[in-house]
């Protein structure tokens, strides 16, 4: 498989990572908006285009990766480019994926592509986990959990409050609410009883620290739900003890079974992560090979997670899936 890169972040980056990892892919082109010659690669040969060039690559990519943010990038560029590849993205704006979905499948359809939105963790692995639950408890209840890991949207809100100069913020589930939820007892739990955040903040000089600590706790729609704890520390002290991008969550189905509802039951899926965009990465690479598949298929149009079978991301045959994973 011929894969293309759009997008040289941390995310672009974490899918020439893995690339590595799978003998059947192989990294043709990188594309970008930035001046191409300022791009550094760490696979040897690999071309580096502007995005602008992107036609001309026309047939020589099997699958081009979208690693643009969710916000402005995506809903522009996924339907975009389906009209020239085969595209996956990691569109996570849940209440915009169905009008994401209606975009990219009638450009993928038109043009005879198949694209995959939405991948990832969540939405992704998670997704399917809260399906495969669902499915299987259908009288229960679904709960999932976010972290301990850096939130890089709540991260860049935190920065753009006044006198901040720098910082993150860390998602972290309620460990008591973590144990209701697998103690089977279906507890109804609010925002805040799930989850705290923890800030780490880089204060500009001489700025109103007790200022600085109300603007986070207060802020609409990020930290006013939650308990928040505000910690104040060097520039030096966040480069050294919070570089790195680490997440990972929970998700659990509830459920009962028998005549008399009698037997109770717990599905527990989790993923503790030392690096997000490297993971995320993996999941989109393995979901890369399955859309691939069905292009070679014929097959066209968009697709989710939701749409792919499980075999269709091995690089293993049936016959060997069979004998070893079955």
């Amino acid at each position: 498989m011929k894969i293309g890169i759009l997008g040289y972040g941390n995310l672009g980056r974490g899918v020439e990572s893995a690339i590595r990892q799978n003998a059947d892919m192989e990294l043709t082109a990188i594309l970008t908006r930035r001046n191409p010659a300022d791009v550094k690669p760490q696979t040897e040969g690999v071309k580096v285009y502007s995005v602008d060039d992107i036609e001309q690559l026309k047939g020589q990519i099997d699958v081009l990766v979208l690693c643009g943010g969710s916000a402005t990038d995506l809903p522009e560029q996924t339907p975009e480019y389906a009209k020239y590849f085969n595209v996956i993205d990691s569109f996570d704006t849940h209440a915009r994926i169905p009008e994401h979905f209606a975009n990219v499948d009638k450009v993928a359809k038109e043009n005879g592509h198949v694209a995959l939105i939405s991948c990832g963790w969540d939405p992704g692995m998670f997704s399917l986990m809260r399906l495969y639950g669902s499915a299987v408890l259908p009288e229960g209840e679904d709960y999932t959990f976010w972290g301990k890991g850096v939130s890089q949207g709540h991260s860049d809100a935190i920065r753009r409050v006044k006198g901040v100069k720098n910082g993150k913020q860390y998602t972290i589930p309620v460990e008591s609410a973590l144990e209701a939820v697998r103690s089977g007892s279906n507890p109804e739990l609010t925002t805040r009883q799930k989850h705290t955040r923890e800030c780490f903040v880089v204060a500009e000089e001489g700025a109103d620290l007790k200022q600085i600590e109300n603007d986070i706790k207060t802020m609409p729609n990020y930290f006013d739900q939650y308990d928040t704890t505000v910690h104040f520390i060097t520039e030096e002290e966040l480069q050294r003890d919070h570089a790195g991008i680490p997440h990972g969550g929970f998700v659990f189905r509830t459920g009962v079974t028998g005549f008399n509802k009698e037997n109770k039951h717990v599905i527990e899926y989790s993923l503790k992560l030392d690096s997000n965009p490297e993971f995320t990465s993996s999941v989109i690479l393995s979901f890369a090979r399955a859309i691939n598949r069905l292009s070679n298929e014929g097959v066209s149009g968009c697709k989710t997670v939701f749409d792919i079978a499980p075999a269709y991301l091995s690089p293993l045959s049936a016959d060997e899936l069979r004998a070893h994973m079955l």
